[in-house]
């Protein structure tokens, strides 16, 4: 990746396919989308798969459902959606309205007029599987100490360190 003299980006890529020939017209031949956008690290499986523990002990102990304590635990310990230009993402929708009947992340914090018609402004987290590294390490941290009140056993935080170290390494290994 380079400035041209105009201050322009000229982006290059590589196929990971050996191409008979050196012409462009050879490559006009596969079918390929390019798309660039800002990098952000996964998270591993085992991350999803802990975090699933801690919710179904969490569940156990308070009487939730499982799926009721991750919705409480990603919209008390997750991300903001966010809009493509990093605005927050709200949903506005008349109070006989229930935004979790369409996405269950979402938590009511106030109420308005708009136009005579009394509404409900609702914040939307990001789903887990949308969430990067950094993030969903904070969800871990929230069960984790939730879990800890409850008396649940929980890994050791040398043991959670050691997990996040883990995923770190496999991403930079896998470019995630």
């Amino acid at each position: 990746m380079v400035k041209d003299r105009e201050g322009n980006w000229v982006i290059s890529f590589t196929t990971k396919e050996r191409m008979d020939g050196d012409r462009f017209d050879e490559l006009a031949k596969y079918d390929c989308d390019i798309e660039i956008k800002k990098h952000r690290n996964i998270r591993s499986k085992t991350a999803n798969a802990y975090f699933h523990v801690l919710v179904n002990k969490i569940a156990a102990e308070t009487g939730e459902t499982d799926e009721e304590a991750k919705i409480r635990l990603v919209t008390s310990y997750g991300a903001l959606a966010r809009t493509d230009d990093g605005k927050y993402l709200l949903f506005l929708l008349p109070k006989s309205a229930d935004a979790k009947r369409f996405y269950k992340y979402a938590v009511l914090f106030d109420e308005r007029r708009v136009n005579g018609v009394t509404c409900n402004c609702w914040k939307v987290y990001k789903d887990t599987h949308m969430m990067d590294t950094k993030e969903f390490s904070r969800v871990i941290d929230g069960a984790v100490q939730e879990a800890k009140e409850l008396g649940i056993e929980t890994d050791t935080p040398k043991q959670i360190e050691e997990m996040k170290r883990k995923w770190a390494e496999y991403e930079a290994a896998h470019g995630c």
